[in-house]
Protein backbone atom coordinates (compact mmCIF):
# COMPACT_ATOMS: atom_id res chain seq x y z
CA UNK A 1 0.00 0.00 0.00
CA UNK A 2 0.96 3.40 -0.84
CA UNK A 3 2.14 5.11 2.11
CA UNK A 4 2.16 8.98 1.51
CA UNK A 5 3.90 10.89 3.98
CA UNK A 6 1.98 14.27 4.16
CA UNK A 7 3.31 16.79 5.36
CA UNK A 8 1.80 20.22 5.17
CA UNK A 9 4.38 22.43 4.39
CA UNK A 10 2.93 25.66 3.94
CA UNK A 11 3.23 26.84 7.40
CA UNK A 12 6.58 27.74 7.45
CA UNK A 13 6.38 28.50 3.99
CA UNK A 14 3.29 30.45 3.10
CA UNK A 15 4.11 34.61 3.21
CA UNK A 16 1.23 36.99 2.59
CA UNK A 17 1.50 40.02 -0.37
CA UNK A 18 -0.36 43.16 0.45
CA UNK A 19 -1.43 46.17 -2.17
CA UNK A 20 0.90 48.73 -0.43
CA UNK A 21 3.59 46.36 -1.84
CA UNK A 22 2.77 48.16 -5.03
CA UNK A 23 5.86 48.95 -6.87
CA UNK A 24 8.52 47.38 -5.99
CA UNK A 25 11.22 48.15 -7.91
CA UNK A 26 14.55 45.78 -8.00
CA UNK A 27 18.26 47.63 -8.29
CA UNK A 28 20.24 46.03 -10.39
CA UNK A 29 22.40 44.05 -7.87
CA UNK A 30 18.76 42.39 -7.30
CA UNK A 31 18.15 44.16 -3.99
CA UNK A 32 14.73 45.61 -3.33
CA UNK A 33 13.73 49.58 -3.09
CA UNK A 34 11.13 49.41 -1.04
CA UNK A 35 10.19 52.91 -0.79
CA UNK A 36 6.70 53.42 -2.16
CA UNK A 37 5.64 57.35 -2.05
CA UNK A 38 1.59 58.03 -1.25
CA UNK A 39 1.79 59.89 -4.91
CA UNK A 40 2.96 56.56 -6.06
CA UNK A 41 0.00 54.05 -4.86
CA UNK A 42 -2.90 56.80 -5.18
CA UNK A 43 -1.61 57.32 -9.18
CA UNK A 44 -1.66 53.44 -9.21
CA UNK A 45 -5.21 52.99 -8.36
CA UNK A 46 -6.65 56.33 -9.74
CA UNK A 47 -10.01 55.18 -11.25
CA UNK A 48 -9.93 54.88 -15.05
CA UNK A 49 -6.39 54.55 -15.47
CA UNK A 50 -4.81 50.97 -15.68
CA UNK A 51 -3.87 49.58 -12.58
CA UNK A 52 -0.17 47.43 -12.63
CA UNK A 53 -0.43 43.67 -11.51
CA UNK A 54 3.49 43.26 -10.61
CA UNK A 55 4.40 39.38 -10.56
CA UNK A 56 8.19 38.31 -9.30
CA UNK A 57 10.01 35.35 -10.78
CA UNK A 58 12.82 33.52 -10.78
CA UNK A 59 13.17 32.58 -14.23
CA UNK A 60 16.01 35.15 -15.11
CA UNK A 61 18.72 32.76 -16.85
CA UNK A 62 19.49 33.21 -20.51
CA UNK A 63 18.10 30.48 -22.52
CA UNK A 64 21.68 29.45 -23.18
CA UNK A 65 21.98 28.76 -19.66
CA UNK A 66 18.64 27.24 -19.12
CA UNK A 67 16.37 27.03 -21.85
CA UNK A 68 13.56 26.11 -19.43
CA UNK A 69 13.47 29.78 -18.13
CA UNK A 70 12.68 31.09 -21.63
CA UNK A 71 9.56 28.55 -21.94
CA UNK A 72 8.46 29.79 -18.62
CA UNK A 73 8.70 33.64 -19.57
CA UNK A 74 6.91 32.46 -22.91
CA UNK A 75 4.26 31.96 -20.65
CA UNK A 76 4.05 34.45 -18.57
CA UNK A 77 4.67 36.84 -21.32
CA UNK A 78 1.35 35.22 -23.12
CA UNK A 79 -0.94 35.95 -20.38
CA UNK A 80 0.06 39.23 -20.32
CA UNK A 81 -0.56 39.78 -23.60
CA UNK A 82 -4.06 38.35 -23.26
CA UNK A 83 -4.60 41.08 -20.49
CA UNK A 84 -2.96 43.91 -21.94
CA UNK A 85 -5.88 46.19 -22.67
CA UNK A 86 -7.77 45.32 -19.57
CA UNK A 87 -8.12 47.43 -16.37
CA UNK A 88 -5.05 45.49 -15.06
CA UNK A 89 -1.69 44.82 -17.05
CA UNK A 90 0.48 42.08 -15.86
CA UNK A 91 3.80 42.92 -15.47
CA UNK A 92 6.23 39.67 -15.21
CA UNK A 93 9.41 41.10 -13.54
CA UNK A 94 12.59 38.83 -13.59
CA UNK A 95 15.02 38.51 -10.40
CA UNK A 96 17.76 36.82 -9.07
CA UNK A 97 16.84 37.61 -5.54
CA UNK A 98 13.39 37.75 -5.16
CA UNK A 99 13.11 35.70 -1.73
CA UNK A 100 15.50 38.43 -0.52
CA UNK A 101 13.29 41.15 -2.24
CA UNK A 102 10.00 39.28 -0.38
CA UNK A 103 11.83 39.35 2.84
CA UNK A 104 12.57 42.87 3.02
CA UNK A 105 8.88 44.03 2.38
CA UNK A 106 7.63 41.73 5.18
CA UNK A 107 9.68 42.84 7.48
CA UNK A 108 7.98 46.69 6.89
CA UNK A 109 4.26 45.21 7.01
CA UNK A 110 3.83 44.48 2.77
CA UNK A 111 4.49 42.45 0.24
CA UNK A 112 4.34 42.28 -3.95
CA UNK A 113 1.41 41.96 -5.33
CA UNK A 114 2.38 38.26 -6.60
CA UNK A 115 5.69 36.41 -6.17
CA UNK A 116 6.82 33.01 -7.23
CA UNK A 117 8.47 32.05 -3.96
CA UNK A 118 11.54 29.54 -4.28
CA UNK A 119 12.07 29.24 -0.41
CA UNK A 120 9.73 28.62 2.94
CA UNK A 121 8.26 32.14 3.18
CA UNK A 122 8.23 33.98 6.84
CA UNK A 123 5.34 33.06 9.64
CA UNK A 124 4.73 36.64 9.88
CA UNK A 125 3.18 36.44 6.54
CA UNK A 126 0.79 34.91 7.62
CA UNK A 127 0.17 36.49 11.26
CA UNK A 128 0.19 39.86 9.54
CA UNK A 129 -2.81 38.96 7.45
CA UNK A 130 -0.53 39.54 4.20
CA UNK A 131 -1.29 36.38 2.15
CA UNK A 132 -4.97 36.17 0.53
CA UNK A 133 -6.44 32.71 0.92
CA UNK A 134 -6.62 30.80 -2.31
CA UNK A 135 -9.05 27.88 -1.39
CA UNK A 136 -12.64 30.04 -1.67
CA UNK A 137 -11.23 30.98 -5.21
CA UNK A 138 -10.09 27.36 -6.14
CA UNK A 139 -12.87 25.15 -4.56
CA UNK A 140 -15.25 27.86 -6.43
CA UNK A 141 -13.72 26.92 -9.81
CA UNK A 142 -13.18 23.27 -8.94
CA UNK A 143 -9.31 23.75 -9.22
CA UNK A 144 -8.75 20.25 -7.22
CA UNK A 145 -7.48 18.38 -9.23
CA UNK A 146 -5.69 21.25 -11.50
CA UNK A 147 -3.42 22.37 -8.63
CA UNK A 148 -2.86 18.59 -7.22
CA UNK A 149 -0.39 18.26 -4.06
CA UNK A 150 -0.75 21.74 -3.17
CA UNK A 151 -4.15 21.28 -2.20
CA UNK A 152 -3.15 18.98 0.79
CA UNK A 153 0.45 19.40 1.64
CA UNK A 154 0.10 23.72 1.59
CA UNK A 155 -3.54 23.34 3.25
CA UNK A 156 -2.86 25.73 6.47
CA UNK A 157 -6.27 25.23 9.10
CA UNK A 158 -8.38 25.54 5.90
CA UNK A 159 -6.29 27.90 3.71
CA UNK A 160 -4.01 27.74 0.86
CA UNK A 161 -1.62 30.63 0.54
CA UNK A 162 0.72 29.11 -1.72
CA UNK A 163 0.32 27.12 -4.92
CA UNK A 164 3.22 25.93 -6.82
CA UNK A 165 3.06 24.68 -10.47
CA UNK A 166 5.53 22.05 -10.34
CA UNK A 167 5.66 19.39 -8.04
CA UNK A 168 9.03 18.87 -6.89
CA UNK A 169 9.71 15.36 -7.03
CA UNK A 170 12.72 13.49 -6.01
CA UNK A 171 14.31 10.51 -6.92
CA UNK A 172 17.81 9.33 -8.32
CA UNK A 173 19.38 9.18 -11.99
CA UNK A 174 22.13 7.10 -12.10
CA UNK A 175 24.64 6.01 -14.73
CA UNK A 176 24.72 2.63 -15.80
CA UNK A 177 27.67 2.45 -17.47
CA UNK A 178 29.50 4.26 -14.69
CA UNK A 179 27.72 1.46 -12.06
CA UNK A 180 28.76 -1.18 -14.73
CA UNK A 181 32.27 -0.15 -14.42
CA UNK A 182 32.13 -0.83 -11.01
CA UNK A 183 31.14 -4.45 -11.08
CA UNK A 184 27.64 -2.64 -9.60
CA UNK A 185 24.06 -2.89 -11.17
CA UNK A 186 20.76 -1.14 -10.59
CA UNK A 187 19.10 -3.70 -8.53
CA UNK A 188 21.91 -3.05 -5.82
CA UNK A 189 20.93 0.44 -5.44
CA UNK A 190 17.33 -1.31 -4.11
CA UNK A 191 18.37 -1.55 -0.37
CA UNK A 192 20.37 1.65 1.85
CA UNK A 193 23.12 -1.38 2.40
CA UNK A 194 23.39 -2.03 -1.46
CA UNK A 195 23.50 1.72 -1.93
CA UNK A 196 25.87 2.32 0.51
CA UNK A 197 28.21 -0.92 -0.35
CA UNK A 198 27.59 0.60 -4.20
CA UNK A 199 29.26 3.74 -3.72
CA UNK A 200 32.39 2.83 -2.24
CA UNK A 201 33.02 0.29 -5.00
CA UNK A 202 32.79 3.57 -7.93
CA UNK A 203 35.02 5.36 -5.19
CA UNK A 204 37.14 2.34 -4.63
CA UNK A 205 38.12 2.28 -8.74
CA UNK A 206 39.85 5.71 -9.01
CA UNK A 207 39.30 5.40 -12.11
CA UNK A 208 38.07 9.44 -11.93
CA UNK A 209 34.56 8.62 -11.21
CA UNK A 210 32.71 9.03 -8.21
CA UNK A 211 29.65 8.50 -6.01
CA UNK A 212 27.57 11.32 -6.18
CA UNK A 213 27.25 14.84 -5.34
CA UNK A 214 26.97 15.39 -1.28
CA UNK A 215 26.27 18.03 0.44
CA UNK A 216 22.74 19.33 -0.37
CA UNK A 217 22.19 15.24 -1.98
CA UNK A 218 23.43 14.11 1.33
CA UNK A 219 20.45 16.09 2.94
CA UNK A 220 17.93 14.87 0.10
CA UNK A 221 18.88 11.36 0.68
CA UNK A 222 19.13 11.71 4.16
CA UNK A 223 15.27 12.82 4.55
CA UNK A 224 15.03 9.59 2.03
CA UNK A 225 16.64 6.95 4.20
CA UNK A 226 14.02 8.30 7.26
CA UNK A 227 11.33 7.56 4.44
CA UNK A 228 12.73 3.94 4.18
CA UNK A 229 11.42 2.95 8.35
CA UNK A 230 8.26 3.22 9.98
CA UNK A 231 10.08 5.62 12.87
CA UNK A 232 11.50 7.83 10.21
CA UNK A 233 8.80 8.55 8.75
CA UNK A 234 7.09 9.89 12.74
CA UNK A 235 9.95 11.92 12.58
CA UNK A 236 9.52 13.12 8.84
CA UNK A 237 5.64 14.19 10.05
CA UNK A 238 6.45 15.69 13.28
CA UNK A 239 8.23 19.24 13.80
CA UNK A 240 11.02 19.82 14.78
CA UNK A 241 11.81 18.85 18.84
CA UNK A 242 14.34 18.45 20.39
CA UNK A 243 12.70 14.91 20.74
CA UNK A 244 13.46 14.44 16.78
CA UNK A 245 16.85 16.15 17.46
CA UNK A 246 18.01 13.73 20.00
CA UNK A 247 16.02 10.99 18.88
CA UNK A 248 18.49 7.38 17.76
CA UNK A 249 16.31 7.10 14.80
CA UNK A 250 17.89 10.69 13.60
CA UNK A 251 21.19 9.51 14.64
CA UNK A 252 21.55 6.41 12.92
CA UNK A 253 20.13 8.39 9.42
CA UNK A 254 22.81 11.13 9.57
CA UNK A 255 25.91 8.98 10.75
CA UNK A 256 24.62 6.46 7.84
CA UNK A 257 24.44 9.08 5.27
CA UNK A 258 27.81 10.51 7.08
CA UNK A 259 30.01 7.49 6.64
CA UNK A 260 28.91 7.27 3.27
CA UNK A 261 29.71 10.51 2.12
CA UNK A 262 33.16 10.05 3.73
CA UNK A 263 34.13 7.55 1.54
CA UNK A 264 32.91 9.61 -1.33
CA UNK A 265 35.27 12.39 -0.49
CA UNK A 266 35.12 16.18 0.57
CA UNK A 267 35.75 16.83 -3.42
CA UNK A 268 32.59 16.41 -4.57
CA UNK A 269 30.75 18.05 -1.12
CA UNK A 270 28.56 20.90 -2.22
CA UNK A 271 25.98 23.09 -0.66
CA UNK A 272 24.46 23.05 -3.91
CA UNK A 273 23.95 20.10 -6.53
CA UNK A 274 23.89 22.47 -9.46
CA UNK A 275 27.67 23.05 -9.04
CA UNK A 276 28.82 19.51 -9.88
CA UNK A 277 25.29 18.32 -12.03
CA UNK A 278 27.52 18.61 -15.32
CA UNK A 279 29.98 16.05 -13.77
CA UNK A 280 26.73 13.73 -14.42
CA UNK A 281 25.18 15.35 -17.14
CA UNK A 282 27.87 16.21 -19.68
CA UNK A 283 30.77 14.31 -18.27
CA UNK A 284 29.59 10.68 -17.04
CA UNK A 285 31.97 10.35 -14.09
CA UNK A 286 28.84 10.24 -11.68
CA UNK A 287 26.96 6.77 -10.71
CA UNK A 288 24.40 8.78 -8.85
CA UNK A 289 22.00 12.60 -9.10
CA UNK A 290 19.59 13.69 -6.73
CA UNK A 291 18.49 16.32 -8.25
CA UNK A 292 14.97 15.77 -9.15
CA UNK A 293 12.78 14.39 -12.37
CA UNK A 294 13.41 17.76 -13.71
CA UNK A 295 16.94 16.94 -14.48
CA UNK A 296 15.95 15.05 -17.88
CA UNK A 297 16.36 18.10 -20.11
CA UNK A 298 20.11 18.26 -18.54
CA UNK A 299 20.92 15.23 -19.74
CA UNK A 300 23.74 15.19 -23.05
CA UNK A 301 22.07 13.00 -25.95
CA UNK A 302 25.66 10.74 -25.87
CA UNK A 303 24.09 9.77 -22.20
CA UNK A 304 20.78 9.25 -23.30
CA UNK A 305 21.01 5.53 -23.32
CA UNK A 306 23.60 5.32 -20.35
CA UNK A 307 21.44 7.18 -17.95
CA UNK A 308 18.47 6.10 -16.09
CA UNK A 309 15.60 7.01 -13.65
CA UNK A 310 15.12 5.01 -10.46
CA UNK A 311 13.97 6.20 -6.81
CA UNK A 312 15.64 6.11 -3.51
CA UNK A 313 16.16 2.24 -1.50
CA UNK A 314 13.56 0.86 -0.04
CA UNK A 315 10.96 2.00 -3.01
CA UNK A 316 11.09 5.51 -1.72
CA UNK A 317 10.34 9.03 -3.34
CA UNK A 318 9.93 12.63 -2.78
CA UNK A 319 7.31 15.04 -3.87
CA UNK A 320 6.55 18.47 -2.62
CA UNK A 321 4.24 20.73 -3.52
CA UNK A 322 6.77 23.51 -1.84
CA UNK A 323 6.08 27.36 -2.13
CA UNK A 324 4.98 29.28 -5.39
CA UNK A 325 2.71 31.51 -6.48
CA UNK A 326 1.62 33.55 -3.62
CA UNK A 327 -1.25 36.29 -3.59
CA UNK A 328 -1.20 39.64 -1.74
CA UNK A 329 -4.31 40.26 0.17
CA UNK A 330 -6.28 43.81 0.14
CA UNK A 331 -5.36 44.64 -3.00
CA UNK A 332 -7.84 46.27 -5.53
CA UNK A 333 -10.95 44.41 -6.86
CA UNK A 334 -9.41 44.00 -10.14
CA UNK A 335 -5.65 43.39 -9.25
CA UNK A 336 -6.72 40.37 -7.14
CA UNK A 337 -9.26 38.89 -9.85
CA UNK A 338 -6.05 39.33 -12.53
CA UNK A 339 -3.92 37.28 -9.59
CA UNK A 340 -6.62 34.74 -9.57
CA UNK A 341 -7.39 34.06 -12.68
CA UNK A 342 -3.47 33.86 -13.32
CA UNK A 343 -3.20 31.25 -10.69
CA UNK A 344 -6.02 29.41 -13.13
CA UNK A 345 -3.75 29.96 -16.20
CA UNK A 346 -0.78 28.15 -14.86
CA UNK A 347 -2.80 25.22 -13.64
CA UNK A 348 -4.51 24.91 -16.68
CA UNK A 349 -4.00 21.30 -18.50
CA UNK A 350 -2.66 23.84 -21.31
CA UNK A 351 -0.25 25.53 -19.65
CA UNK A 352 0.47 22.69 -17.66
CA UNK A 353 1.16 20.59 -20.50
CA UNK A 354 4.00 23.09 -21.85
CA UNK A 355 5.55 23.27 -18.63
CA UNK A 356 5.59 19.05 -18.61
CA UNK A 357 7.15 19.48 -21.98
CA UNK A 358 8.81 23.28 -22.69
CA UNK A 359 10.68 22.96 -18.45
CA UNK A 360 10.32 19.35 -18.47
CA UNK A 361 8.75 19.35 -14.80
CA UNK A 362 6.64 17.36 -12.98
CA UNK A 363 3.66 19.45 -13.18
CA UNK A 364 1.08 19.85 -10.60
CA UNK A 365 -1.90 19.11 -12.20
CA UNK A 366 -3.27 15.39 -11.76
CA UNK A 367 -5.73 15.21 -15.31
CA UNK A 368 -2.81 15.09 -17.66
CA UNK A 369 -1.52 11.84 -19.08
CA UNK A 370 2.11 12.14 -19.05
CA UNK A 371 3.26 8.81 -20.81
CA UNK A 372 0.69 9.65 -23.61
CA UNK A 373 2.44 13.29 -23.90
CA UNK A 374 6.10 11.97 -24.04
CA UNK A 375 5.02 9.31 -26.60
CA UNK A 376 3.28 12.15 -28.48
CA UNK A 377 6.56 13.83 -28.08
CA UNK A 378 8.66 11.36 -29.33
CA UNK A 379 11.54 12.76 -27.53
CA UNK A 380 13.70 10.10 -25.82
CA UNK A 381 14.48 12.86 -23.02
CA UNK A 382 10.67 13.51 -22.63
CA UNK A 383 9.85 9.92 -22.43
CA UNK A 384 12.63 9.46 -19.55
CA UNK A 385 11.02 12.64 -17.41
CA UNK A 386 7.83 10.48 -17.69
CA UNK A 387 8.88 7.22 -16.16
CA UNK A 388 11.02 9.32 -13.91
CA UNK A 389 7.61 10.98 -12.25
CA UNK A 390 5.45 7.76 -12.57
CA UNK A 391 8.26 5.47 -10.81
CA UNK A 392 8.36 8.69 -7.93
CA UNK A 393 3.89 8.76 -8.43
CA UNK A 394 3.94 5.09 -7.41
CA UNK A 395 6.52 4.92 -4.94
CA UNK A 396 5.49 2.40 -2.22
CA UNK A 397 6.12 5.46 -0.15
CA UNK A 398 6.02 9.24 -0.59
CA UNK A 399 7.69 11.36 1.88
CA UNK A 400 8.13 15.33 1.35
CA UNK A 401 11.03 17.87 1.72
CA UNK A 402 11.18 18.28 5.40
CA UNK A 403 13.26 21.38 5.21
CA UNK A 404 9.88 23.31 4.53
CA UNK A 405 8.64 22.07 7.57
CA UNK A 406 11.33 22.25 9.56
CA UNK A 407 12.99 25.22 8.41
CA UNK A 408 15.62 26.44 6.00
CA UNK A 409 17.73 27.37 8.55
CA UNK A 410 17.74 23.09 10.12
CA UNK A 411 17.72 21.94 6.39
CA UNK A 412 21.30 24.68 6.06
CA UNK A 413 22.27 23.33 9.41
CA UNK A 414 22.50 19.71 8.69
CA UNK A 415 23.70 20.34 5.07
CA UNK A 416 26.59 22.13 7.05
CA UNK A 417 27.71 19.24 8.88
CA UNK A 418 27.20 16.53 6.36
CA UNK A 419 29.83 18.46 4.25
CA UNK A 420 31.67 18.74 7.02
CA UNK A 421 31.85 14.89 7.61
CA UNK A 422 32.59 14.36 3.87
CA UNK A 423 36.50 15.21 5.07
CA UNK A 424 38.47 12.13 5.68
CA UNK A 425 39.84 13.75 9.15
CA UNK A 426 36.35 14.97 10.80
CA UNK A 427 35.04 12.87 13.45
CA UNK A 428 31.48 12.24 12.90
CA UNK A 429 30.26 10.77 16.22
CA UNK A 430 31.63 14.41 17.32
CA UNK A 431 30.63 16.53 14.30
CA UNK A 432 26.77 15.21 14.83
CA UNK A 433 27.18 16.46 18.74
CA UNK A 434 27.94 20.03 17.63
CA UNK A 435 25.01 19.60 15.18
CA UNK A 436 22.59 18.76 17.79
CA UNK A 437 23.75 21.50 19.91
CA UNK A 438 23.00 24.08 16.58
CA UNK A 439 19.51 22.40 15.98
CA UNK A 440 18.86 22.48 19.74
CA UNK A 441 19.69 26.59 19.60
CA UNK A 442 18.05 27.33 16.36
CA UNK A 443 14.38 25.95 17.60
CA UNK A 444 15.30 28.11 20.98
Amino acid sequence: MKKLVALILAASMAMGMVACGGNTTPTESGSPNTQNTSAESKNEETKGEQQVLEFYHGYYHAESEWPAAKVMRDIYDEFAKQHADGPVAFKPIPVEKRDEIVSAKVAGGSFPDIVDMGIALPQSAISQKLILDLKPYIDANNLKDAVGLNYTQNNIDGAIYTVHDQIETRGLWVNTEVLKTAGVSVEDLSTWKGFVDSMAKVTEKKNGNYGYASGQGSLKMLYAYLGSTEDGRKLLSSEISADVINSETFANAFKTIARMDQVNGSEYATPDVGNLMADFNQNGKVAVLSNGVWNASGIDEKFAEAIQPIIFPENVSMATAGTGLTVAANMSKEKTDLALEFIKYMTSEEVQTKIFLGVQANPCNTTLDLNALAEQSGDPIVKKLALACSLCNKAQTVVSDVSYKWGADVGNAITNALMECANANTNIDARFEQLQKELTALIG
